[in-house]
Protein backbone atom coordinates (compact mmCIF):
# COMPACT_ATOMS: atom_id res chain seq x y z
CA UNK A 1 0.00 0.00 0.00
CA UNK A 2 3.05 2.27 0.30
CA UNK A 3 4.06 4.01 -2.92
CA UNK A 4 7.65 3.16 -3.94
CA UNK A 5 10.28 5.87 -3.82
CA UNK A 6 11.28 7.46 -7.13
CA UNK A 7 14.52 5.50 -7.33
CA UNK A 8 12.53 2.23 -7.31
CA UNK A 9 9.96 3.21 -9.95
CA UNK A 10 10.46 1.59 -13.35
CA UNK A 11 11.80 4.08 -15.90
CA UNK A 12 9.25 2.80 -18.42
CA UNK A 13 6.27 3.86 -16.26
CA UNK A 14 7.68 6.87 -14.39
CA UNK A 15 5.45 9.95 -14.47
CA UNK A 16 6.39 13.63 -14.52
CA UNK A 17 6.49 13.94 -10.71
CA UNK A 18 8.80 10.94 -10.39
CA UNK A 19 11.06 12.21 -13.18
CA UNK A 20 11.27 15.57 -11.40
CA UNK A 21 12.25 13.80 -8.19
CA UNK A 22 14.90 11.84 -10.07
CA UNK A 23 16.25 15.05 -11.57
CA UNK A 24 16.76 16.44 -8.07
CA UNK A 25 18.60 13.25 -7.13
CA UNK A 26 21.14 13.47 -10.00
CA UNK A 27 23.76 15.60 -8.24
CA UNK A 28 23.66 13.81 -4.83
CA UNK A 29 23.80 10.45 -6.60
CA UNK A 30 26.69 11.61 -8.79
CA UNK A 31 28.68 12.71 -5.72
CA UNK A 32 28.14 9.33 -4.08
CA UNK A 33 29.20 7.46 -7.21
CA UNK A 34 32.23 9.71 -7.68
CA UNK A 35 33.37 8.84 -4.15
CA UNK A 36 33.03 5.13 -4.90
CA UNK A 37 34.91 5.44 -8.19
CA UNK A 38 37.73 7.39 -6.50
CA UNK A 39 38.06 4.65 -3.87
CA UNK A 40 38.17 1.97 -6.57
CA UNK A 41 40.80 3.97 -8.44
CA UNK A 42 42.98 4.22 -5.32
CA UNK A 43 42.75 0.47 -4.76
CA UNK A 44 43.55 -0.25 -8.40
CA UNK A 45 46.61 2.01 -8.28
CA UNK A 46 48.25 -0.10 -5.55
CA UNK A 47 49.32 -2.64 -8.13
CA UNK A 48 50.78 -6.11 -7.68
CA UNK A 49 53.89 -7.30 -5.88
CA UNK A 50 57.16 -6.55 -7.70
CA UNK A 51 58.96 -9.85 -7.04
CA UNK A 52 62.43 -8.69 -8.14
CA UNK A 53 62.45 -5.55 -5.98
CA UNK A 54 60.91 -7.45 -3.06
CA UNK A 55 63.68 -10.10 -3.17
CA UNK A 56 66.35 -7.43 -3.52
CA UNK A 57 65.02 -5.65 -0.46
CA UNK A 58 64.93 -8.91 1.51
CA UNK A 59 68.76 -9.10 1.44
CA UNK A 60 68.87 -6.78 4.43
CA UNK A 61 66.69 -9.20 6.44
CA UNK A 62 68.56 -12.40 5.61
CA UNK A 63 66.47 -13.22 2.58
CA UNK A 64 63.12 -12.93 4.40
CA UNK A 65 60.74 -10.66 2.41
CA UNK A 66 59.53 -8.55 5.33
CA UNK A 67 58.41 -5.60 3.24
CA UNK A 68 56.68 -6.50 -0.06
CA UNK A 69 57.30 -3.92 -2.77
CA UNK A 70 54.31 -3.14 -4.97
CA UNK A 71 54.54 -2.34 -8.66
CA UNK A 72 52.65 0.94 -8.74
CA UNK A 73 50.10 1.45 -11.48
CA UNK A 74 49.45 4.77 -13.13
CA UNK A 75 46.20 4.13 -14.94
CA UNK A 76 45.02 6.86 -17.28
CA UNK A 77 41.44 7.95 -16.84
CA UNK A 78 39.29 6.00 -19.29
CA UNK A 79 37.04 7.31 -22.02
CA UNK A 80 33.28 6.80 -21.84
CA UNK A 81 30.83 6.57 -24.75
CA UNK A 82 27.04 6.47 -24.39
CA UNK A 83 24.82 5.27 -27.26
CA UNK A 84 21.23 6.00 -26.25
CA UNK A 85 17.83 5.10 -27.68
CA UNK A 86 15.69 8.22 -27.11
CA UNK A 87 12.46 6.91 -28.62
CA UNK A 88 9.15 6.36 -26.86
CA UNK A 89 9.00 5.13 -23.29
CA UNK A 90 12.73 4.33 -23.05
CA UNK A 91 13.61 8.02 -23.47
CA UNK A 92 13.17 8.77 -19.76
CA UNK A 93 15.69 6.08 -18.87
CA UNK A 94 18.21 7.28 -21.44
CA UNK A 95 17.82 10.95 -20.55
CA UNK A 96 18.26 10.37 -16.81
CA UNK A 97 21.37 8.26 -17.44
CA UNK A 98 22.83 10.94 -19.70
CA UNK A 99 22.34 13.58 -17.00
CA UNK A 100 23.94 11.33 -14.39
CA UNK A 101 26.97 10.57 -16.55
CA UNK A 102 27.39 14.25 -17.37
CA UNK A 103 27.52 14.95 -13.64
CA UNK A 104 30.32 12.35 -13.43
CA UNK A 105 32.32 13.70 -16.37
CA UNK A 106 35.30 14.69 -14.18
CA UNK A 107 35.93 11.00 -13.52
CA UNK A 108 36.85 10.39 -17.17
CA UNK A 109 39.33 11.79 -19.65
CA UNK A 110 36.59 12.09 -22.26
CA UNK A 111 32.82 11.58 -22.41
CA UNK A 112 30.92 11.42 -25.71
CA UNK A 113 27.18 10.91 -25.94
CA UNK A 114 25.21 9.78 -29.00
CA UNK A 115 21.43 9.54 -29.37
CA UNK A 116 19.37 7.64 -31.90
CA UNK A 117 15.89 6.61 -32.93
CA UNK A 118 16.63 5.37 -36.44
CA UNK A 119 19.53 7.73 -37.12
CA UNK A 120 22.51 8.60 -34.90
CA UNK A 121 23.72 12.05 -33.91
CA UNK A 122 26.21 13.24 -31.30
CA UNK A 123 24.53 15.16 -28.46
CA UNK A 124 27.48 15.68 -26.11
CA UNK A 125 27.17 19.47 -26.26
CA UNK A 126 23.43 19.33 -25.60
CA UNK A 127 23.95 17.38 -22.38
CA UNK A 128 26.26 20.04 -21.02
CA UNK A 129 23.65 22.80 -21.20
CA UNK A 130 21.15 23.63 -18.48
CA UNK A 131 17.98 21.62 -18.96
CA UNK A 132 14.65 21.13 -17.23
CA UNK A 133 15.53 17.58 -16.20
CA UNK A 134 15.14 14.36 -18.18
CA UNK A 135 12.02 15.52 -20.04
CA UNK A 136 13.57 18.87 -20.98
CA UNK A 137 16.70 17.15 -22.20
CA UNK A 138 14.66 14.72 -24.29
CA UNK A 139 12.75 17.54 -25.97
CA UNK A 140 15.97 19.39 -26.73
CA UNK A 141 17.59 16.32 -28.30
CA UNK A 142 14.57 15.55 -30.48
CA UNK A 143 14.39 19.15 -31.71
CA UNK A 144 18.10 19.91 -32.15
CA UNK A 145 19.64 16.57 -33.16
CA UNK A 146 19.14 14.43 -36.26
CA UNK A 147 17.94 11.21 -34.66
CA UNK A 148 15.06 10.30 -36.99
CA UNK A 149 14.77 9.68 -40.72
CA UNK A 150 11.60 9.16 -42.69
CA UNK A 151 9.75 7.53 -39.77
CA UNK A 152 9.71 7.84 -35.97
CA UNK A 153 10.14 4.22 -34.91
CA UNK A 154 13.36 2.90 -33.41
CA UNK A 155 15.65 0.92 -35.71
CA UNK A 156 18.60 -0.55 -33.85
CA UNK A 157 20.17 -2.21 -36.86
CA UNK A 158 20.33 0.95 -38.95
CA UNK A 159 21.43 3.06 -35.98
CA UNK A 160 24.20 0.68 -34.94
CA UNK A 161 25.39 0.48 -38.54
CA UNK A 162 25.50 4.26 -38.89
CA UNK A 163 27.33 4.64 -35.58
CA UNK A 164 29.94 2.03 -36.52
CA UNK A 165 30.49 3.67 -39.91
CA UNK A 166 30.35 7.40 -39.10
CA UNK A 167 31.91 7.60 -35.64
CA UNK A 168 34.95 5.35 -35.86
CA UNK A 169 36.96 7.99 -33.97
CA UNK A 170 34.66 7.75 -30.93
CA UNK A 171 35.60 4.21 -29.93
CA UNK A 172 39.12 3.01 -29.19
CA UNK A 173 41.03 0.66 -26.88
CA UNK A 174 40.52 3.00 -23.90
CA UNK A 175 36.78 3.44 -24.51
CA UNK A 176 34.02 1.82 -22.50
CA UNK A 177 30.70 1.91 -24.37
CA UNK A 178 27.27 1.81 -22.75
CA UNK A 179 24.31 1.08 -25.03
CA UNK A 180 20.99 2.18 -23.47
CA UNK A 181 17.76 0.76 -24.87
CA UNK A 182 15.20 -2.03 -24.88
CA UNK A 183 16.59 -3.68 -28.06
CA UNK A 184 13.15 -3.70 -29.72
CA UNK A 185 13.88 -3.49 -33.43
CA UNK A 186 10.32 -3.15 -34.82
CA UNK A 187 11.01 -6.30 -36.84
CA UNK A 188 13.98 -4.74 -38.65
CA UNK A 189 17.40 -6.36 -39.14
CA UNK A 190 19.29 -6.20 -35.78
CA UNK A 191 22.62 -5.84 -37.64
CA UNK A 192 24.72 -8.02 -35.35
CA UNK A 193 27.82 -7.23 -37.39
CA UNK A 194 27.74 -3.54 -36.50
CA UNK A 195 27.58 -4.23 -32.77
CA UNK A 196 30.36 -6.80 -33.11
CA UNK A 197 32.46 -4.18 -34.92
CA UNK A 198 31.99 -1.66 -32.09
CA UNK A 199 32.75 -4.32 -29.47
CA UNK A 200 35.94 -5.27 -31.33
CA UNK A 201 37.25 -1.71 -31.18
CA UNK A 202 36.23 -0.85 -27.60
CA UNK A 203 37.79 -1.75 -24.29
CA UNK A 204 34.39 -2.99 -23.13
CA UNK A 205 30.74 -2.73 -24.22
CA UNK A 206 27.82 -3.01 -21.81
CA UNK A 207 24.12 -2.90 -22.70
CA UNK A 208 21.64 -1.59 -20.11
CA UNK A 209 18.08 -2.72 -20.82
CA UNK A 210 15.17 -1.05 -18.96
CA UNK A 211 12.79 -3.95 -19.63
CA UNK A 212 12.25 -6.89 -17.31
CA UNK A 213 14.48 -9.80 -18.20
CA UNK A 214 11.40 -12.00 -18.62
CA UNK A 215 10.37 -9.82 -21.60
CA UNK A 216 13.67 -10.07 -23.43
CA UNK A 217 13.41 -11.77 -26.80
CA UNK A 218 9.61 -11.56 -26.85
CA UNK A 219 7.80 -9.96 -29.79
CA UNK A 220 10.20 -7.72 -31.69
CA UNK A 221 12.91 -7.78 -29.00
CA UNK A 222 16.41 -8.75 -30.15
CA UNK A 223 17.81 -8.62 -26.62
CA UNK A 224 19.11 -12.18 -26.56
CA UNK A 225 20.65 -11.70 -30.00
CA UNK A 226 22.65 -8.69 -28.81
CA UNK A 227 23.41 -10.35 -25.44
CA UNK A 228 25.38 -13.01 -27.34
CA UNK A 229 27.82 -10.27 -28.42
CA UNK A 230 28.00 -7.91 -25.40
CA UNK A 231 27.10 -8.11 -21.72
CA UNK A 232 23.47 -7.05 -21.19
CA UNK A 233 22.00 -6.07 -17.82
CA UNK A 234 18.45 -5.43 -16.65
CA UNK A 235 18.29 -1.78 -15.52
CA UNK A 236 14.68 -0.87 -14.71
CA UNK A 237 15.07 1.90 -12.12
CA UNK A 238 17.51 4.41 -10.67
CA UNK A 239 18.51 2.09 -7.85
CA UNK A 240 19.61 -0.61 -10.28
CA UNK A 241 21.27 2.00 -12.48
CA UNK A 242 23.42 3.42 -9.68
CA UNK A 243 24.48 -0.08 -8.57
CA UNK A 244 25.45 -1.04 -12.14
CA UNK A 245 27.34 2.18 -12.77
CA UNK A 246 29.28 1.81 -9.52
CA UNK A 247 30.22 -1.75 -10.51
CA UNK A 248 30.75 -1.46 -14.26
CA UNK A 249 32.29 1.97 -14.82
CA UNK A 250 36.02 1.62 -15.53
CA UNK A 251 38.64 3.04 -13.20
Amino acid sequence: AIAPTADRVDFLIAGRAQLDELRRAVQPLARKLATRLAARRRRAARGRIDLRRTLRGSLSTGGVPMRPVLRRRRPARPELVLLCDVSGSVAGFANFTMLLVQALHDQFSKVRVFAFVNRVDEVTDLIGRDTAGPEGLGARILSAASVTGWHGSSDYGTSLGEFAERYTDAVGPRSTVFVLGDARTNMSDPNRGALRDVAGRARKVYWLNPERRSLWDTGDSAADTYAEIVEMYECRNAQQLSALIARLLPV
